[in-house]
């Protein structure tokens, strides 16, 4: 499993480690010794939307060798979805069997044509931005269609990334990669 970690300027950090966080122990817990990641931009550094820099490791390159397509959100969402560039760099992940975002992540998802007819979920201020893209706007904390997962706002990001791990490894991986962080919450999935 190669996973495509997509960061941005104005992006919001939480919603991208909440979801790193879990879903990358699954290697350091050598629970999926085979799960590996990269942190893909169209630059090379990104600043958050509260001023946190953060390295790309690939910069500009196709997206079409990854299994899992991660997105975050925050402001930087708005004006890339109507970024003709980015969004045609998305698009190289359309074989990518996995799709996933959190907060206004999935405007981004939607932009490049991927939640077309697909329930969706995102911010509750995004709400109305979201339905221009998908067949339905759900206010689930986590709406799984599948081959497309998206989350709702900052810090369903855990949540997601907790999903993501029982998903690609199982109910016990998800308990033990919960236990391991303390996170004492039982949202099912």
């Amino acid at each position: 499993m190669k996973a495509a970690f997509i960061v941005f300027d104005r992006m919001t950090s939480l919603d991208f480690i909440g979801f790193y966080d879990p879903v990358t122990r699954l290697k350091s817990m050598k629970i999926m010794e085979d799960f590996k990641w990269c942190i893909c931009s169209t630059t090379q550094r990104v600043v958050d939307d509260r001023g946190l820099r953060i390295e790309a490791d690939t910069i500009g390159q196709p997206l079409d060798s990854f299994d899992m397509l991660f997105l975050p959100g925050g402001f930087g969402t708005r004006t890339l979805q109507n970024d003709h560039a980015f969004i045609e760099w998305l698009k190289t992940a359309s074989a990518a069997p996995l799709k996933v975002s959190v907060c206004t992540g999935a405007l981004l998802l939607g932009a490049a044509g991927f939640l077309r007819g697909r329930r969706a979920t995102t911010h509750p201020s995004a709400y109305t931005e979201l339905q221009a893209y998908c067949g339905a706007v759900v206010r689930d904390r986590v709406a799984d269609e599948g081959d497309i997962v998206t989350a709702g706002g900052v810090s369903s990001a855990i949540d997601l990334g907790l999903h993501i791990v029982q998903k690609l490894a199982g109910s016990e991986a998800r308990s033990q990669i919960a236990a391991q962080m303390d996170y004492p919450y039982q949202w099912n999935s």
